[in-house]
């Protein structure tokens, strides 16, 4: 029976994944890349030819595997928004801007208020903007906008097409047609008149579907990148469209929550959602259901940080792991210690000049690693729960938490979440692949369509439920107690503009 790839294009590497027909992962491999040097605050650029040389990195490692058995399809996932600008003859013209990159917040603010619906600062039509007014000669010569994973999909296949999450944080998304919206392109089109080479529409990736082609493998990508040439190429997706892939998730009020560097928890909504928030961004699941995002970019980097600074001292290899179980067991109110853990700017939360991450009410009986690094886990859970419940106040169900990401390696941090957030949280037994293997998922559902399979995509996902390794429900108590730390935390928004105030001066 065939066999699957799913290869995951990260921020800070690549991934990919082999598995057996069932989905059980057999090998799995990396190839590193890092960012363009020397570039000033704020800016994140990659080049397109690291992650092509990434990917045959990772292949390579798993090339014994891989040539056992048959390959019924590759599916991708890569980091959302990247900007790569292509020419007419298919070279990449300049470094890809990345999600992190911040030189278009005005642009994104710009376009929501033309737009009537958010688009985020790192939206790719935001990006396509800035470089418009700021990178004329570069923008002259573009034939073709695409995104991290659209551009290795292209080199695999040969097609310019994006799976339709990947496609709804290019431009936005018309759910009536599930292509970019018509009265979004034209509004974008007047406004930057004959400084674009041609309308946007005309540059932009094709819409697919999940089960749609993007392709076959060609035989100069076969040679290039070592895998067989023929293979069926699903839709690239990206990041999060994959985690909710490989989180199973298809129906409404499930939540995909990956902690990270950032936080990204993505609910399958029952409707769209009304106006715009500063909290939540709109995107779409891999079959274009609408999907709403609370997108932190403060996410575990201060609670790394926070154990990082208590293990210096002893940095054995069970330190860390120690520290996290003080976390554990510490009290819920931490003693009365609150962290705010803004190390980055967080436009949801008001934050637009960069953070001045702090822990408050530091005294001799909290001072203590347990406390600590609790206070500063808590500090991000609160404030994805300030997002989630936006979506509450517009009546969107909220059944269930599906925990992936670094948080998911320490299985009992699952409560903690739990307790906070006032909702059960699951963990799956794919939860360490990550996206690579909801990559996977959506190569299995290309190859079933294309051998004339019309089982709809949230039939697929239940029909491939994985094992569910924990599920922790909420404690009644602990809540209770959470809540009154949450009510707390709540007020240091006033300390905290102080505390930027302070280390500006």
């Amino acid at each position: 029976m065939s066999r699957f790839v799913g290869i995951d294009l990260g921020t800070q590497g690549l991934s990919v994944v082999l598995t057996e027909h069932d989905l059980t992962v057999v090998a799995a491999g990396e190839g590193g890349y890092g960012m363009v040097g020397g570039l000033g605050d704020g800016c994140y650029e990659q080049r397109a030819e690291d992650w092509e040389s990434a990917l045959a990195e990772a292949v390579a490692s798993i090339a014994g595997p891989l040539a056992a058995g048959e390959i019924g399809a590759i599916g991708l996932a890569g980091q959302m928004h990247g900007e790569v600008l292509v020419d007419a003859d298919g070279a990449v013209l300049a470094p890809a801007r990345l999600w992190c990159d911040a030189r278009n917040r005005a642009e994104g603010d710009e376009l929501t208020e033309l737009f009537g619906c958010k688009v985020p600062r790192r939206c790719t039509v935001a990006r396509w903007l800035w470089t418009l007014r700021n990178r004329p000669d570069i923008a002259s010569r573009v034939r073709h906008i695409t995104t991290p994973a659209g551009w290795i999909a292209h080199r695999l296949a040969g097609d310019w097409t994006l799976g339709v999450g990947e496609a709804s944080g290019v431009f936005p998304i018309d759910q009536s047609t599930l292509d970019y919206d018509r009265r979004m392109l034209a509004a974008f089109d007047e406004l930057v008149g004959d400084t674009a080479p041609a309308r946007l529409a005309e540059m932009l990736p094709k819409v697919r579907r999940a089960g749609e082609s993007a392709g076959e493998v060609t035989p100069a990508a076969a040679e290039r990148f070592g895998v067989p040439a023929g293979v069926h190429v699903a839709p690239p997706e990206g990041d999060q469209p994959a985690s909710l892939a490989g989180s199973l998730i298809g129906e409404a009020g499930m939540i995909a929550a990956s902690f990270g560097t950032s936080v990204c928890a993505n609910a399958v909504g029952d409707r769209p959602f009304a106006g715009v928030s500063p909290a939540v961004d709109h995107f779409c699941a891999p079959d274009g259901k609408p999907i709403n995002m609370v997108f932190l970019r403060n996410g575990t980097t201060f609670l790394n940080t926070v154990v990082g600074a208590l293990t210096a001292m002893a940095p054995d290899d069970d330190t860390f792991a120690d520290v996290m179980a003080s976390a554990i067991d510490a009290p819920n109110d931490c003693g009365g210690l609150l962290a705010t853990p803004f190390m980055d700017d967080e436009p949801g939360l008001g934050v637009t000049e960069g953070g001045q991450a702090a822990l408050l009410n530091l005294n001799a009986t909290n001072a203590n690693p347990g406390c600590m690094a609790k206070a500063a886990l808590l500090a991000t859970v609160f404030n994805l729960r300030s997002g989630v419940e936006v979506l509450d106040a517009q009546g969107y169900p909220r059944t269930e938490i599906i925990l992936s990401g670094g948080l998911a390696k320490t299985p009992a941090l699952g409560q903690v979440i739990a307790n906070a957030m006032q909702t059960p949280v699951v963990l799956l037994a794919s939860a360490d692949e990550g996206c690579a293997w909801g990559a996977a998922v959506l190569a299995k559902y290309r190859s079933q369509t294309a051998a004339g399979d019309e089982q709809s995509w949230g039939a697929f996902l239940r029909d491939h439920a994985p094992e569910r390794l924990a599920r922790f429900e909420p404690d009644k108590k602990a809540s209770r107690e959470l809540d009154e730390v949450y009510r707390r935390y709540q007020q240091t928004p006033p300390l905290r503009a102080a505390a930027d105030n302070a280390g500006r001066a």
